[in-house]
């Protein structure tokens, strides 16, 4: 376990991206990373819908990526299959703007077990004739046993795993 954290910090710490825990406390904390996609807009939109190219296996409860969805329209579903025909939440979408923003209410991992909500936002904007800058904003609050601030810095490592990853998707050659 120990050492899964050390990769999931280390890849967190070599990606080309800006993270932050904005602020933490006991009832909740702020994320705000920020990374540059060498891809069109409309590209990375295309990837970010679909969570199985690049969200971590590692960060799901069947261990596959395969397994997850998303239906990026207001009520839509950040979803995955189990096995024995069972599913888990991950967020729902409560704000959609084609190619510029989405947002999910979601309490991501172990913070489903807790008393918590989230806001995930994903914004992109333009950069040039073929970049793109994401902005990911995590607004959690609620009640953590142990308190949310000992959670913060985990949850933005991972997230910047996310990132990368959703990064290495969009600039990845086409098929």
């Amino acid at each position: 376990m120990r050492l899964a954290l050390f990769a999931i910090a280390a890849l967190a710490c070599s990606t080309p991206a800006s993270a932050d825990v904005v602020q933490a406390t006991p009832a909740g904390f702020e994320i705000s990373q920020t990374i540059t996609i060498d891809a069109a807009p409309d590209a990375v939109w295309d990837v970010l819908r679909s969570p199985q190219k690049w969200w971590d296996k590692e960060h799901t409860y069947s261990g596959d990526s395969a397994n997850l969805y998303l239906d990026a329209q207001a009520t839509g579903c950040f979803c995955e299959k189990l096995p024995g025909k069972g599913s888990v939440e991950h967020g729902h979408v409560v704000y959609v703007e084609p190619g510029r923003a989405l947002r999910l209410h979601a309490a991501l991992g172990p913070l489903q077990a807790e008393g918590v909500t989230g806001a995930l936002t994903l914004t992109l904007q333009r950069q040039g004739e073929q970049a793109t800058v994401v902005k990911l904003s995590y607004v959690v609050g609620g009640f953590v046993r142990g308190g949310a601030e000992a959670m913060a810095t985990k949850v933005d490592a991972v997230l910047a795993v996310q990132l990368a990853h959703l990064k290495a998707a969009a600039e990845a050659p086409a098929p």
